[in-house]
């Protein structure tokens, strides 16, 4: 059993479609059922609860082999980052008092820095707070999610061009999901 977080959105589900394409079983931590039905519907155990309550984190941990965990997206976070913070401190809690062999952690590319971060601050910070669980951990650094520009996309239209300040003469890892 496999212990997913964010099941409903792009990178969680893809990561339960994954595991359920591997044969193997799924458990989702889900603050509404009813946007989740459809993952109970191909056999994903749902346990109620929020990353903002770490009693519930435990519970969805129970006798899992892995978990995949991530932060929720927060566009506008406070400067202090508590938003981020409070999650953390919620995942260390209960990842340090129900232990599973493995654990992967969403995170970015430059996470592993502790200064000028600008938005993947709480990622980084995510990291930190991880550095002491008793578990095998691992992060996902993506360089960028392919999905960031679709909405950038379908404004511009075919025919035009969508700038980034992403640098094209360097090799850059993009994720699709």
């Amino acid at each position: 059993m496999y212990l997913v977080m964010g099941i409903t959105g792009k990178v969680g589900g893809a990561t339960a479609r994954h595991l359920l394409k591997q044969g193997k079983e799924v458990r989702a931590l889900v603050r509404n059922r009813e946007e989740a039905a459809k993952w109970a519907d191909r056999g994903v155990e749902l346990v109620d609860g929020d990353w903002n309550d770490a009693t519930s984190i435990e519970a969805a941990l129970e006798g899992v082999e892995g978990a995949f965990v991530m932060l929720p997206a927060v566009w506008a976070p406070s400067p202090d980052f508590r938003e981020a913070k409070v999650v953390i401190a919620n995942y260390v809690e209960a990842l340090t008092r129900v232990v599973p062999p493995r654990v992967v952690a969403l995170s970015s590319m430059g996470a592993n820095r502790t200064s000028g971060l600008g938005m993947i601050t709480a990622l980084s910070l995510l990291e930190q707070g991880f550095r002491s669980l008793p578990s095998s951990v691992a992060f996902v650094r993506a360089g960028g999610f392919f999905e960031n520009f679709l909405f950038g996309l379908q404004a511009f239209g075919a025919r035009q061009k969508l700038t980034t300040s992403a640098r094209i003469d360097l090799p850059r890892q993009e994720s699709a999901v």
